[in-house]
């Protein structure tokens, strides 16, 4: 087992486990003892070499072309500064400002963060940084390349990463929203960071739903109370039985209108209270 350790401003220690995952290559180093001496009876020996080890992408900065525009966008935003609160994250974030599409459960707006954000943040200088389809290695390029500077943010609100799970270990995800930690800390020394514990996605006992419980159980020891404060939402979007229903979130990943009141409650106070 492998420990890999990062060391964040204000004495945060992450600690991700690293199993030996990675196929490991045998070599049979064949015995060069003399003929007829004791040694030359003994069997070869069997050497175990293991692979060198995968990179971590959720660590390399690196942005999907497709959201350059988006980026460059996001870049002249922080540029014009005046901003006392962001936003950071994918499409759960992006879609704060989404007016909603298609027909809901229960009369709820699938996608529709809108007249929540009105509603509870209409007031706040916000900038939503989140978009759609990003990734831990992509907010980490969006900070250095001008989204982390020309402004000084009160607090941020960053939930990341559920895009990461169809090609990262729970230990690599989990290392990639640190190091975002760790860069939104470089870039707003002064700011309070509310970290968000992934959402739930899909079935209960889903594959995805299991890997996400196990990353948000390792982004918990990022909270120092003093500078990032960690929160779990999570379960305000469940049912008893652990499901999530279609009027909360219509695709299992997304919140409606609904569910964007619910993230809404849970977080500003919190958030108002950061900013102070």
């Amino acid at each position: 087992m492998k420990v890999i350790t990062r060391i964040l401003a204000g004495g945060i220690i992450l600690a991700a486990y690293f199993t030996a995952a990675q196929p490991v290559s045998f070599e049979i180093v064949s015995n060069t003892s003399a003929p007829g001496s004791a040694a030359s009876n003994a069997p070869a020996v069997a050497v175990v070499i293991p692979a060198p080890p995968r990179p971590n992408t959720a660590i390399i900065p690196q942005l999907n072309r497709g959201f350059l525009r988006q980026h460059t966008n996001n870049v002249e935003v922080a540029r014009k500064g005046d901003i006392d609160l962001l936003f950071m994250g994918d499409s759960i974030t992006d879609w704060w400002r989404n007016s909603g599409r298609g027909t809901g459960t229960n009369g709820a707006i699938p996608y529709g963060g809108k007249a929540v954000f009105e509603k509870y943040f209409g007031a706040m200088k916000v900038a939503n940084f989140g978009i759609a389809g990003d990734t831990t290695q992509g907010v980490l390029f969006r900070l250095r390349d001008g989204e982390g500077e020309g402004y000084k943010p009160k607090a941020i609100m960053l939930m990341i990463g559920t895009n990461n799970t169809g090609g990262n270990s729970p230990p690599e995800i989990a290392m990639g929203v640190a190091d975002v930690v760790f860069e939104l800390r470089k870039d707003f020394p002064d700011a309070k960071i509310l970290l968000l514990a992934i959402f739930p996605r899909d079935r209960a006992n889903s594959s995805v739903r299991a890997k996400i419980t196990e990353i948000n159980k390792i982004i918990a020891a990022l909270h120092d109370n003093r500078h990032v404060f960690f929160m779990d939402i999570g379960p305000k979007f469940l049912a008893e039985d652990g499901s999530i229903p279609r009027d909360i979130m219509s695709d299992g990943l997304h919140p409606t209108n609904k569910g964007y009141e619910i993230w809404a409650e849970a977080v500003h106070d919190t958030l108002a209270s950061l900013m102070q």
